[in-house]
């Protein structure tokens, strides 16, 4: 499974971002427009539930997401 980030951009300052696991980004892109006509609702990685229309958003933009850990040490050299 790969990770998408789907940000709902509801004019040039507010957005909401959603993060899912999917096999590709056609899928995510599939899932995305299943979602046109109907509400939406899930809790962002602050632990905020949003609920919203799709169709109420600006733009949606979706894009491979790659996790940096930022736990990680990183190497002395």
């Amino acid at each position: 499974m790969k990770e998408f980030k789907i940000t709902y951009f509801f004019d040039e300052i507010h957005y909401v971002r959603r993060f899912i696991h999917i096999e590709s980004q056609e899928k995510a892109e599939g899932l995305v427009r299943s979602e046109r006509d109907q509400y939406i609702s899930f809790t962002d990685s602050r632990g905020i539930y949003h609920e919203l229309h799709p169709g109420n958003v600006r733009v949606i933009q979706i894009s491979e997401y790659h996790r940096v850990d930022k736990n990680a040490k990183t190497k002395a050299t």
